[in-house]
């Protein structure tokens, strides 16, 4: 099986790029500045030209609050360059795996959402992620993977940020307590592509880490692992306004990952750790 790898200098791409090295496996790594995804004509020549059986597509635009403003930008990288791709992969018969987000809900769900669950994106990130879904039905063979709350070395994360605010001294920490989610620290993601590309799995799949926590519990867990001395105080959605809205629940179940793969879930907290380097 030969790989390409899109976006292969973001966090999950990067730590793709590790795993499958460690595996052994022949890959193509190519970050944003080796291929432009919304270049037709340059997708076209370097899947024509690496000939993969398999196509991950970890670019994309990542800016949540930014999207609000630039949604044609955010609907380019997220949506029409994943049907570039699909045709691309259609025409070496690869497979595009692609991955996507928990904002494509809209968080009303009282119980963790499944695959097969009514999408109703918020923002316009979630709106341009759910174009993003529906081109890459459009290869023969795709995997839509969907996951949530990334954090990892190679790029912006929440983690990263409550580390730099107790850093410049913060002795308090506002964080919104009434959304609810799974983090997932990409390495583990990395890992769980490659079982679900292993197992010849079609459709769409989610992954993310165990168990699911609010922003709140996220945040308290992190000052706990620096053993700082901070406050994290729980404060609402509307007391903490955003540019753009996020569900209040996008707790995805991962039933079909774990049926598919036969593997557990890892943890965030694990991963935590090994991020900040305490585990």
């Amino acid at each position: 099986m030969k790989w390409l790898i899109t976006g292969a200098g973001g966090m999950v791409g990067s730590d793709l790029r590790n795993a499958l090295a460690m595996r052994g496996e022949d890959f193509l790594a190519l970050t944003k500045s080796d291929l432009d995804i919304t270049d037709s004509r340059a997708v076209n020549d370097a899947i024509v030209n690496a000939r993969p059986s398999i196509i991950v597509n970890c670019a994309g635009y990542t800016r949540v609050d930014a999207a609000e403003s630039n949604e044609r930008l955010a609907n380019a990288i997220n949506g029409s360059s994943v049907e570039i791709l699909a045709q691309a992969a259609n025409s070496v018969d690869a497979l595009l795996l692609h991955i996507s987000t928990d904002f494509v809900f809209d968080g009303r769900k009282s119980s963790a959402y499944e695959i097969n669950d009514p999408t109703a994106p918020l923002s316009a990130y979630g709106r341009s992620k759910l174009l993003g879904e529906h081109a890459a039905t459009h290869a023969k063979k795709h995997v839509i993977a969907r996951t949530s709350w990334l954090f990892g070395v190679n790029g912006p994360n929440f983690v990263e940020a409550i580390r730099n605010q107790i850093r410049k001294g913060s002795a308090l920490l506002r964080v919104v307590n009434d959304q609810r989610g799974r983090p997932t620290y990409t390495p583990h993601l990395a890992d769980a592509l490659i079982r679900i590309a292993n197992q010849d799995a079609r459709g769409v799949i989610h992954y993310a880490d165990e168990p699911d926590c609010t922003w709140h519990e996220f945040a308290s867990a992190i000052v706990e692992e620096l053993g700082a001395e901070v406050v994290v105080k729980p404060v609402s959605t509307e007391e903490f306004p955003r540019p753009a809205a996020r569900p209040a629940n996008s707790v995805l179940s991962t039933e079909r990952y774990e049926r598919l793969t036969g593997a557990k879930p890892e943890s965030w907290r694990e991963g935590l750790g090994e991020y900040l380097g305490t585990g």
